[in-house]
């Protein structure tokens, strides 16, 4: 059975009963806690297809009739594994973003954005995160609520915390941008999106080097590729611009 069913089964406690047998709230969410975290590892270790209730309900010491009764049936399950999982992405974020809103505004903007995106590195591009990303991938085609959650539980949650974390810095004056929305789009794309797609990919990150390329796409985000809209107006090219040759 593996290290998790040996795990599950040196963990196992009795669960207290209710009088009329049903077990205790308490030994409910107990019960419901180590069922996801069994689950958990299960998808971990083998992969969306070969996990199964029936592995999940024995590794777990509960009967396989709790399961369906909890969850429904293994997309139920997995759909509560990811959601979780999620909400663990995503508390990082939160902090981080919480913690430069009340920080000094003497800090530049820079730092809070290396702030904001080193955390977002740790657990959006960790081992865990690119393993389930490539469940997620692959299972959505046949089951399309799971790319919904992910959606709507993880990007749109996401970009709303930093959306909120650029209003901020607005208010002080530290960005200026029409549309805070769109902008947490595009910064959650270019600080973690290359990254977090190699590590779906099977790259194992190398901290040093993501969090350089996450400074120089701060950077990037913060000027602009074409530089500030004065630019634009007062500068004239110096040369016309060379076309490709046709191939």
């Amino acid at each position: 059975m593996g290290v998790t069913a040996a795990k599950a089964r040196t963990a196992r406690r009795d669960v207290p009963k209710s009088r009329g047998g049903r077990p205790t709230k308490s030994a409910a969410l107990e019960r419901d806690q180590r069922l996801i975290e069994v689950a958990t590892q299960l998808f971990l270790e083998r992969g969306y297809e070969a996990t199964s209730l029936d592995a999940v309900a024995e590794a777990a010491r509960v009967s396989k009739p709790t399961v369906y009764a909890r969850y429904g049936d293994k997309r139920g399950l997995f759909a509560a594994v990811l959601r979780r999982e999620i909400e663990r992405w995503l508390a990082p974020l939160a902090k981080a973003a919480e913690v430069q809103l009340t920080s000094s505004a003497n800090v530049s903007a820079e730092q809070r954005l290396v702030d904001v995106g080193r955390e977002m590195l740790l657990f959006t591009c960790g081992p865990d995160a690119a393993a389930f990303s490539r469940m997620l991938t692959a299972q959505s085609i046949n089951f399309p609520e799971f790319a919904k959650l992910g959606k709507e539980e993880g990007w749109q949650k996401a970009v709303a915390t930093t959306a909120r974390f650029f209003d901020h810095l607005v208010t002080q004056g530290a960005l200026d941008l029409e549309d805070t929305t769109i902008a947490a789009e595009v910064f959650l794309d270019v600080v973690v999106g290359h990254t977090h797609r190699m590590a779906t990919f099977g790259m194992a990150l190398e901290l040093k080097a993501a969090e350089k390329r996450m400074r120089a796409a701060i950077r990037l985000f913060l000027a602009g590729a074409l530089g500030p809209p004065s630019r634009l107006q007062t500068a004239a090219p110096k040369s016309p611009a060379r076309r490709r040759p046709p191939r």
